[in-house]
């Protein structure tokens, strides 16, 4: 018996207000007693989300990357954990232009935590540093981002790294463009840019930046140009695929391989199934890790192109096994794309 937030009408009072995630969960697993729930965006509405799973021994599918250092017997994590995206990130922008680097967020959990995370890496390379570090409103205007901007033009860091969100993120990258800043010289580096927001902001604004994910549309593999297909004709070519929609586009597959063999969605039965279980996804094969329920992807540094397509710069040949606390990280099998920096 599965449901999702977006299946009861009342689920449009969530209006990403956590108090509104939290009793909407217990109703689902309370009252329409919901064994599974696929849901979630923020950081904010998961934690507020899990501690009902949690008491009703329930599990939720959560597909977005994040900043780390939690684990639940009653999550899956599809998305990115912190070794497989900021690590990865942290070493290229520092490798390819320099320590010197200016963070700027949304203010809520995921960019303070992602923000002290590439600080943490910042620090560990020798004349790493941070030169400031601000943030803005979830729903941040163009206004919001001049003071900002003229900071970064007096401190020029190396490079910026961005977990603007939202709307927000367009309104970043124009005010960065209107100042007129090279990326050629100092990028934004970035986690939450995805080709949703670059969609928004257009090709011209957002070439030269980087974003760090395990999956970008422009994978040159046959499973993402099947699925690719599939989605395009159903969806049209307005709606963008990205990092979030794969990772939730293969939990459902993982999902339902698992109902295959546990033949019920009670949750005893059912989460030996998930745990452990493999498939075939855009990115390539992933795997749920039974030690901690996250899953092993593939670390991707991409850089928009006067297309406003992710070339991918940099990838890991192998997946990299999640390590959210950061414990034993390593930077994995990267390997340089066929386009380089040079080109």
């Amino acid at each position: 018996y599965l449901h999702s937030f977006l299946t009861r009408r009342s689920s449009d009072l969530a209006a990403s207000d956590p108090y509104q995630f939290r009793n909407l969960a217990e109703r689902l697993v309370a009252i329409d007693n919901v064994n599974v729930i696929f849901g979630c965006y923020m950081s904010s509405t998961r934690k507020a989300v899990m501690p009902i799973v949690e008491k009703y021994n329930r599990i939720l599918f959560y597909a977005t990357l994040y900043e780390g250092f939690e684990f639940s017997n009653n999550i899956i994590y599809t998305g990115a954990a912190p070794n497989q995206n900021s690590v990865q990130l942290a070493d290229f922008m520092m490798s390819m232009f320099g320590g010197q680097v200016y963070l700027v967020g949304s203010d809520y959990i995921y960019p303070y935590e992602s923000n002290r995370i590439m600080s943490d890496l910042v620090h560990q390379r020798p004349g790493g540093s941070v030169v400031a570090q601000r943030y803005v409103p979830l729903n941040a205007g163009p206004k919001d981002f001049e003071g900002i901007v003229a900071e970064i033009k007096e401190l020029a860091p190396d490079f910026i790294f961005s977990t603007v969100v939202g709307d927000a993120t367009q309104h970043f990258y124009n005010a960065y463009a209107d100042a007129g800043l090279d990326p050629k010289l100092m990028p934004i580096g970035s986690l939450t840019t995805s080709e949703v927001e670059v969609a928004q902001m257009g090709a011209a604004v957002a070439a030269g930046h980087f974003t760090a994910a395990p999956y970008f549309a422009s994978i040159d593999s046959a499973e993402n140009h099947r699925v690719l297909q599939r989605f395009c004709s159903r969806f049209g070519d307005d709606v963008r695929p990205n990092a979030c929609w794969e990772a939730a586009y293969f939990q459902v597959h993982l999902f339902a391989n698992a109902m295959r063999g546990a033949g019920t969605d009670s949750v005893p039965v059912l989460m030996p199934e998930i745990l452990g279980s493999e498939f075939l996804a855009p990115q390539g094969r992933v795997r749920v890790e039974p030690a901690n329920h996250h899953t092993h992807l593939y670390p991707r540094i991409g850089r928009v192109n006067a297309m406003g397509e992710f070339a991918i710069v940099r990838a890991s040949r192998n997946a990299v096994a999640p390590d959210p606390y950061l414990v034993t990280h390593s930077m994995g099998d990267w390997t340089l794309a066929l386009e380089t920096l040079q080109e």
